[in-house]
């Protein structure tokens, strides 16, 4: 619910940890528990970004940092000429484009969307990309979780030689400082 909700992290993250976590090396989780709750998490999350939209509409981007961050108005522009052009097609389009979903969510309630027809293409757009990304995890989760493991290392790697590099700027930055 809180990544459908603007959590900076994607909703895709949540997903494949569950179907790892359901996966038959690992049985963690009952798989139709977790698909159901992976399910009804986005669904509930992308309901109540189209409420927001709804319901407080362009007044709230004005007057609160955080959505006007989600949506600035350029992104409201160009996302309002999807919507002219392509209609619902955008929401099926946007359910795969992290980073993008919020905003689309919330212009739809801006917009007046018809909460039936947002609700229907929502329920078969996150079906198909729920079901696929939680199944390609459940059947191959040795793997995606070998992925996972390599890019852990790779991560740390990059952090450490990154937090090394800040050190370094950050005493010669000090040092010349103190000359002048």
């Amino acid at each position: 619910i809180l990544t459908g909700c603007g959590l900076p992290i994607p909703e895709e993250v949540a997903i494949v940890a569950a179907g790892c976590l359901a996966a038959p090396e690992k049985n963690l989780l009952d798989p139709w528990l977790a698909l159901g709750s992976c399910f009804i998490g986005a669904i509930v999350g992308d309901v109540i970004m189209y409420a927001i939209g709804r319901k407080f509409g362009r007044r709230l981007l004005q007057k609160q940092a955080f959505f006007s961050s989600i949506l600035s108005p350029e992104k409201e522009q160009h996302i309002e000429e999807m919507f002219t052009k392509h209609g619902l097609k955008v929401l099926f389009v946007s359910r795969f484009l992290i980073g993008i979903r919020s905003p689309i969510y919330i212009t739809a309630g801006i917009l007046k969307v018809p909460f039936k027809r947002f609700v229907l293409v929502d329920l078969f757009c996150a079906g198909v990309m729920i079901t696929a990304f939680f199944g390609l995890a459940y059947f191959y989760s040795d793997k995606v979780l070998g992925w996972i493991r390599g890019a852990e290392t790779a991560v740390t790697i990059s952090v450490l030689l990154l937090a090394v590099a800040a050190l370094v700027g950050y005493r010669i930055y000090r040092k010349r400082r103190a000359r002048h």
